[in-house]
């Protein structure tokens, strides 16, 4: 059974590369390199004792797709390529349109021609902008999105949902909080270019002495301590889950099926409180500075997971603590 894994050296899609071959699964990997690296190809086979097939172009280049098809039988996608960065898909709106929602066609227009099915799409709490109130559920209506970025992100769930329905199609949408931590090998985790957009990556980033000091977009929001409150899952629970829900797609007997599920904690941490748990879980203190707000950003959001774990018997296992030192591991690798 192959499985196509677009974006497959990334953060999470190398992780949950690692977790579909540990589940029998064969994997052809898609990925253009632009924000992940070739050494992860050599790190997932030396923890699975496996090696992904491979090639490395960007998804619009749709030829090259169409061949990857012709040479693999897929059975089914798993969908990480894009552009993810809130910050930068404000100064960037074009390229993250483009970018993020031709890929994504591109592959569909492969999927309808040659009647393949199963289709899980890396969706994002962000499609909920802020939320009315909390933990929140699949049933939360979509506001505006407050970021390009969460636009394109909806939108792709749009599309999605429309193809499904056209050709039916059997689809999954899941919508993760904040992927946080590293592989307990130490061997793969996030890598960001530049300076990091997401949060723990800053912080491990300053512990290494990388960066002089955090710095904290913003005290003055309406939570405990004045700093913004997210769902922080650890990577490796997330992967697991899109295991399990391609194996559910694969085992449903209607033709068509569009699921969509909420991945997180189902627990709140604001900023400070990640940081505490940083200093307490390695023992290393993080120096930071309060700066303003950051465009995009939204004051809270934690999940209400319970229908994964009915339906796909799925839950988040790890503490915030737990998957912080394995962040750590990583950053020390990497260093």
């Amino acid at each position: 059974m192959q499985i196509l894994v677009t974006g497959g050296l990334g953060y999470i899609g190398s992780h949950t590369v690692v977790e579909l071959l540990n589940n029998g699964f064969e994997v052809v990997i898609v990925d253009d390199l632009s924000n992940s690296e070739k050494f992860i190809l050599n790190n997932i086979e030396e923890i699975t004792g496996k090696k992904p097939a491979f090639y490395p172009f960007d998804l619009k280049r749709k030829e090259l797709l169409s061949q990857v098809f012709e040479a693999h039988n897929i059975l089914g996608c798993v969908n990480f390529a894009a552009f993810k960065a809130v910050g930068e898909s404000q100064e960037k709106p074009l390229e993250y349109y483009e970018n993020n929602l031709f890929s994504l066609i591109n592959v569909l227009q492969e999927f309808k021609a040659r009647n393949i099915s199963n289709f899980i799409f890396s969706s994002s709490c962000t499609v909920y902008g802020q939320a009315d109130k909390m933990p929140i559920d699949e049933n939360a209506p979509l506001k505006t999105p407050e970021s390009v970025y969460a636009k394109t992100k909806q939108m792709s769930e749009e599309i999605l949902k429309d193809f499904a329905l056209a050709n039916r199609k059997k689809i999954s949408l899941l919508r993760y909080f904040n992927p946080i931590g590293a592989h307990p090998s130490g061997k793969i985790g996030e890598l960001p270019i530049g300076v990091p957009n997401n949060l723990v990556p800053y912080v491990t980033q300053t512990a290494a002495g990388i960066r002089e000091k955090l710095k904290i977009w913003g005290n003055d929001y309406p939570t405990p301590d004045g700093t913004p409150i997210r769902d922080y899952i650890y990577v490796v629970d997330l992967a697991k889950a899109h295991v399990a829900a391609l194996k559910k797609l694969i085992s449903e007997k209607s033709e068509t099926a569009i699921d969509i599920y909420n991945l997180g904690t189902g627990k709140g941490s604001s900023v400070l409180e990640v940081v505490r748990a940083f200093e307490t879980a390695t023992g290393v203190k993080i120096p930071y500075e309060i700066c303003d707000r950051r465009a995009g950003d939204i004051t809270m959001a934690y999940a209400n997971a319970d229908k994964a774990e009915k339906e796909l018997g799925w839950k988040s296992e790890t503490t915030l603590e737990e998957a912080l030192k394995t962040t750590w591991k990583w950053q020390k690798y990497i260093k």
